[in-house]
């Protein structure tokens, strides 16, 4: 299990928001490589953890709404499980200026903890299969592991199946 963080200097508002809730956390840094296709492939691969624990985070227009979509790496999203995880009826990934501007998190480093705005937030369902799983701590090259309980609990996510297979 994952041990509990000392907050430090220099933090993202992604571990500092999980230091102030005295939620189980391990921060994990790489050096990340700016010409990588993939930001989560690349950390599942720097971190020797398979790809199904590593968890992207996808900002996303749901009927005008932008919405938080926490999906393993190894798949995609589906558009129309997240609209109706939420409610919706249309989902399309947001504009990335917009969700930059939104979360205060660059693309690639947007974490779905300590965002500017909060967001609606949908955690797949795949991530209750493990004790663990690993989301960007708020910039390229830095994940945290966490129990997806407590992201859940954190985010206020609603948990459901919107990944599929890539």
């Amino acid at each position: 299990m994952a041990k509990k963080a000392r907050k430090q200097t220099g933090g993202t508002p992604a571990t500092v928001a999980l230091t102030a809730a005295g939620t189980s956390f391990t921060v994990h840094e790489y050096a990340h490589d700016p010409a990588s296709p993939s930001y989560g492939e690349e950390a599942a691969e720097a971190l020797g953890v398979p790809p199904e624990r590593v968890f992207k985070t996808l900002v996303a227009d749901v009927d005008g709404a932008l919405t938080v979509a926490v999906v393993p790496v190894a798949g995609q999203l589906d558009l129309k499980a997240l609209a109706a995880a939420v409610g919706g009826k249309r989902a399309a990934m947001a504009d990335p200026a917009a969700a930059e501007r939104t979360t205060g998190y660059v693309r690639g480093g947007i974490s779905p903890l300590g965002q500017r705005r909060r967001l609606p937030t949908v955690l797949d369902a795949s991530a209750r299969r493990h004790e663990t799983i690993c989301v960007s701590a708020g910039r390229r090259g830095l994940e945290v592991e966490l129990s997806p309980a407590d992201l859940a609990e954190l985010t206020g996510a609603v948990v459901a199946p919107i990944g599929r297979a890539a």
